[in-house]
């Protein structure tokens, strides 16, 4: 009997992170936690000769791939291919989608998918496979790190691709820390975002995120948050999607000179996050975020989150 048959009817649950990548200047290798998250539940269906059946609630309900292109499923069966050799031959899934993280926005709703799939897959396995073995795989699915890290470590993370070898650093989101999102309407896919971005900078830009990447990383280590003014300051991708997404650039200023710790583009947008630690300025945030966004005529949602300090993981 394969061991898989033995988990005919198992039904697992994960809940997965959102995430904010970059933070600014540190373009694919920084990232954060936030307490906003996708819930999955999947029953192994050994009979089912492969079929998949998906239900979504919320997030891209009646738009995700109900087949083995949906990164849920492909993180799933990576995992048990890494950890088992093989998928079984015929073995199907029934999934159910909680969604809460936003689409094309910014907040890794495709790496939740991914690290959720791994994860599960992982636990069906036995949990074989260790962080550093699901980072990898979800690098190998998602094409980068960033989100994938900060989504199965929970908290700031630090992760980079390194010929290969994918590593990463977590540090604890201070317990006061908030993020204020904005949350346009409007949806930005990361490949165009790329698309927008030069195959070379100038060294002077390159120099000043080098610089604001080690000051910001050093000051979360050490608790010196309002490092993250520096670190959110970004010359190497941010002034390039502004040409994409104009609006950009007077949001930010507008949480800025509101008091914001620091604010940037999350992922490749189109959220903007500004960190506060204090409620009279995330108050304040929050009006310059109304202000702002009328006087643009862009429409969206503000949502005030906590970093989370967990990553993926198997619930009750």
């Amino acid at each position: 009997m394969h061991w898989l048959a033995e988990l005919d009817g198992r039904v697992l649950t994960v809940e997965i992170p959102a995430t904010s990548a970059n933070l600014g200047a540190g373009y694919d290798c920084l990232g954060l936690a936030l307490d906003l998250y996708d819930r999955v539940e999947v029953e192994v269906r050994g009979w089912s000769r492969g079929a998949i059946e998906l239900a979504v609630l919320g997030e891209g309900q009646g738009e995700l791939p109900d087949d083995r292109d949906n990164r849920f499923v492909r993180g799933l069966e990576a995992a048990l291919v890494e950890a088992r050799g093989a998928v079984p031959e015929g073995v199907g899934w029934r999934i159910e989608m909680q969604n809460r993280i936003p689409i094309a926005r910014g907040l890794g709703s495709s790496a939740a998918a991914t690290v959720g799939g791994l994860v599960a897959g992982n636990a069906l396995a036995g949990e074989p496979l260790t962080h550093a073995d699901l980072l990898r795989l979800a690098t190998a699915i998602e094409g980068h790190p960033d989100n994938a890290a900060a989504a199965l470590l929970g908290g700031f993370t630090v992760a980079a691709d390194l010929d290969g070898v994918v590593e990463a650093l977590r540090f604890d989101a201070p317990r006061d820390l908030r993020a204020v999102l904005f949350i346009p309407d409007r949806r930005l896919s990361t490949k165009d975002m790329r698309k927008a971005l030069p195959a070379k900078v100038p060294l002077a830009d390159a120099v000043s995120n080098l610089g604001r990447v080690a000051l910001g990383v050093a000051g979360i280590a050490t608790g010196r948050t309002e490092l993250l003014r520096e670190l959110t300051v970004d010359r190497l991708h941010e002034p390039y999607r502004a040409l994409v997404y104009p609006e950009l650039p007077r949001i930010v200023t507008a949480a800025r000179d509101a008091g914001a710790i620091g604010a940037c583009l999350s992922g490749a947008g189109s959220t903007i996050l500004a960190f506060a630690d204090q409620v009279s300025t995330i108050t304040r945030i929050e009006a310059a975020y109304r202000a702002a966004s009328a006087d643009l005529d862009l429409a969206g949602r503000i949502l005030v989150v906590a970093p989370r300090n967990h990553g993926a993981r198997v619930v009750p």
